[in-house]
């Protein structure tokens, strides 16, 4: 295998600048204009289409595995139909703003506001939804962040195992016939997909042209230049018949996916089980060695860091460093509950070894039977401080799926999507990131006669304050009635946001890899899938049990501080109460040290939120259902709180994670920390669950060490907690890098659910990374 081809490869894909780039969002507006009054499906699919077409095309000489959606890689792509007013508002400040940079061409910021913002200004999903909900999605925005108000929903696992047995030409004769005998009102669907998978065919091939016209003056690279162009050819006629076709058949698909709409996380799901049968024929053939295999791999490795997201200032501080969420599941069980791991899992586990990129987010799915090789290979590539491989337990996962109406069949086979959130491979829109609830602003809001500490703007109903509440039950009482308060108007919020995305922004060729969506005639955005879920997080587990312990505890059980003192103390930030807080911080125990009274105060409200999630119904006739996941939220949603029970300050982060313990407070090590998690049951993490932790470097530079965390995920394991993932770094390492980014532009960490490089987050979220616990032990 020729290691330098990766390397080359690796070194010209990180040395390009951003750029954000609106040569889309021109093709779109243009093919909008020449379709005015086509109806919307069809609009969106001769965009595509035009994109397809038209989009000026690139290639490095040294690829095995082609296309990008821009020429440039990573670029911050404009879609005008998704978002117009912020990109106008903020288009010369990106290249300044504290997070996920780009640089912008005067010339381009020129041609934006004379060619593509008047036709858009009020039309696009931003404005619409802005002008028809603006007012109530403002009116709870300090508890709920409404997410998807201003790109494409995503977040879903595409069915890859029918876009390579079916092909191209495969799908586009499904939608052929389809349409043929369709109803007419569903006549429009079908012929959106036509129209996409016969410009498909004709991009595949302009890769092929490309490549062949380079391969005349690239004597070096010409063999496989021309080798790759002849795959991008077959694959745009047939389905493809070896593992390299089968690779860049994949490719083409995300890339397409990234092309019709400015959505994150598509995700390839179970890729080692999907390209096996690719994979073992050719190895039995003599047509592929593993090394050549894992070059391939590498290749495609690459392609997923190329794409990056472009969002607004204020969704760049909740979704932080570019998790674009291409997230890669690896082993797990097979549908009779055995072992599935193979020769790909290992290879893929290979790839990020040697690269440690960002992307893909890749996954390995646990249980009682994983091998000790997989087990031990990982545990090998996660102390190489990459923040990956992350870790999912079958044990759990499963249960929770089939609680959600999953099939056995379809949840044995789960994959995930973006960060850590659970689906089904192929036929679920999951809409995962529906919104994320501040239960802590909650409990803000409940101690404080609804108003906000920070404002002292009444937010919510008056149900009382602390020094008003006679008991602790009084207390509950009342956050219950705050909390249900935010539910009920957060469900029309989610709702206007998915009438939005029918109206403006249905998805043909998604749908065209979505189960049920064709044989239903039905867009996925509309209820086409055959799972149609919608996932709210509840954030954050750990400072609500803290805050709640601390005020039963102290104010209630013991009464050793008196409930005014403390609501005074809260109002003024601790001032001259240094004394008061380190009490709170100190004498009462916390979430994370495996004590059942506290950990079980979290739990409860947990348990509270579901069940009234569960009371509704989204607007495609699926289930609200939560998770615990914070992406980076934790430091924005805690910049929004005031100081809090718990004896944090006032606007600092939240705990990471999700389930994770506050850092610094989780004193019993790591094993505790197991078992205060595992109290969350199998309902509670439907959407995804999230563990941090934090290890030293030198733990893992004996087998002895290894062996020791091999035995502890093994615990994580029969303790059925869902998830759990490791920074393993040196604080002073950390450090070095703020003082000194350019020399540590290579570092990655894990930030919650995904990896980013260090020296890209804003210092705040740095901060908190710093901040948490490190372990050098289990």
């Amino acid at each position: 295998m020729t290691k330098n081809r990766i390397q080359i490869l690796k070194e010209k894909m990180l040395s390009q600048p951003r750029y954000v780039s609106i040569e889309q969002a021109l093709i779109i507006t243009k093919t909008y204009k020449q379709h005015e009054n086509e109806p919307i499906i069809l609009k969106r699919a001769y965009a595509l289409a035009n994109a397809l077409r038209e989009l000026e095309i690139g290639i490095e000489n040294e690829e095995l595995i082609v296309g990008n959606r821009t020429k440039g890689v990573r670029y911050g792509v404009v879609f005008p139909e998704s978002g117009i007013s912020w990109v106008d508002r903020e288009f010369e400040t990106i290249p300044t703003r504290k997070q996920d940079k780009f640089l912008v061409r005067d010339e381009d910021i020129k041609i934006f506001r004379e060619q593509i913002v008047p036709y858009w200004k009020g039309k696009s999903l931003e404005d619409v939804i802005k002008q028809n909900f603006g007012k109530e999605i403002s009116a709870i925005n300090k508890v709920v962040k409404i997410n998807q108000t201003d790109h494409a929903q995503g977040h879903i696992c595409p069915n890859v195992e029918k876009w390579l047995q079916k092909g191209v030409s495969g799908l586009l004769q499904d939608a052929q016939n389809h349409f043929e005998n369709a109803d007419e009102n569903k006549k429009n669907f079908y012929q959106a997909i036509i129209i996409v998978m016969k410009v498909v065919q004709d991009f595949m091939l302009r890769y092929h042209d490309l490549l062949i016209a380079t391969a005349k003056t690239d004597e070096k690279n010409r063999a496989s230049l021309i080798k790759v162009a002849e795959i991008c050819k077959n694959i745009s006629q047939k389905p493809p018949q070896t593992f390299h076709e089968a690779v860049q058949a994949t490719w083409f698909l995300f890339v397409i996916l990234h092309m019709e709409s400015n959505a994150s996380s598509f995700s390839p799901g179970r890729l080692d089980k999907i390209l096996y049968p690719y994979y073992i024929k050719d190895i039995e053939n003599n047509i592929l060695t593993k090394d050549e295999a894992l070059e391939i791999i590498e290749c495609l490795w690459l392609k997923f860091n190329e794409i990056v997201y472009l969002r607004n200032q204020h969704s760049a501080k909740y979704f932080a460093g570019f998790p674009i969420g291409f997230n890669i599941a690896v082993g797990g069980v097979d549908e009779q509950g055995n072992d599935f791991s193979n020769d790909l899992s290992e290879l893929f586990l290979s790839a990020q070894e040697d690269l440690g990129l960002p992307q893909p987010n890749l996954s390995v799915r646990l249980h009682e039977k994983t091998n000790d090789k997989l087990l031990k290979h990982a545990i090998c590539v996660v102390a190489k401080g990459s923040g990956m491989p992350q870790f999912f337990n079958d044990k759990a996962i499963i249960k929770e799926m089939e609680n959600l109406g999953v099939t056995h069949q379809d949840a044995m086979n789960y994959a995930i999507v973006g960060c850590v959130e659970l689906t089904t491979q192929g036929n679920n829109l999951g809409w995962s990131d529906a919104a994320m609830f501040n239960m802590n602003k909650v409990l803000e809001l409940t101690l404080n006669h609804g108003r906000c500490l920070l404002t002292d703007k009444q937010l919510a109903p008056d149900f009382g304050s602390l020094s008003t509440y006679k008991t602790f039950a009084d207390l509950e009482i009342a956050l219950e009635q705050t909390m249900n308060y935010f539910v009920e108007k957060m469900i029309p919020c989610c709702e206007a946001v998915e009438k939005g995305h029918i109206a403006i922004l249905p998805t043909a060729f998604l749908s065209s890899v979505i189960d049920d969506c064709m044989e239903k005639g039905i867009d996925v955005t509309a209820g086409g899938a055959k799972y149609n879920l919608s996932g709210i997080q509840f954030i954050q587990v750990a400072n609500l049990a803290d805050s709640l312990a601390v005020i039963k505890q102290l104010v209630f059980d013991e009464q050793k501080v008196s409930a005014k003192v403390l609501e005074e103390a809260l109002k003024n930030n601790f001032a001259n109460q240094e004394i008061l807080r380190q009490k709170l911080l100190n004498h009462v125990p916390k979430y994370g040290n495996d004590i059942a009274w506290v950990d079980e105060l979290g739990v409860k409200w947990a348990r509270k939120f579901r069940a009234k999630l569960r009371e509704f119904t989204n607007y495609r006739g699926g289930a609200y259902h939560m998770g615990m996941y914070t992406v980076s939220a934790h430091v924005p949603m805690g910049e929004n709180l005031g100081a809090s029970a718990d004896g944090r300050l006032s606007q600092t982060p939240l705990a990471d994670g999700g389930m994770s313990a506050v850092y610094g407070r989780d004193l019993n090590g790591p094993t505790a920390v197991l078992k205060s998690v595992s109290r969350l049951d199998n309902n509670l993490t439907t959407n995804g669950g999230l563990l941090n932790m934090k290890f030293l470097p030198e733990f893992f530079q004996t087998q002895t060490g290894i062996d020791k965390f091999a035995n502890f995920l093994r615990t994580f394991v029969d303790l059925e907690i869902p998830h759990i993932q490791f920074n393993v770094v040196r604080r002073e390492d950390l450090l070095k890098a703020q003082k000194n980014p350019e020399q540590y532009s290579s570092l990655t960490v894990r930030v919650a659910g995904y990896t980013a490089y260090f020296t890209e987050l804003a210092g705040e979220l740095q901060n908190e990374i710093i901040a948490r616990t490190t372990y050098d032990n289990v």
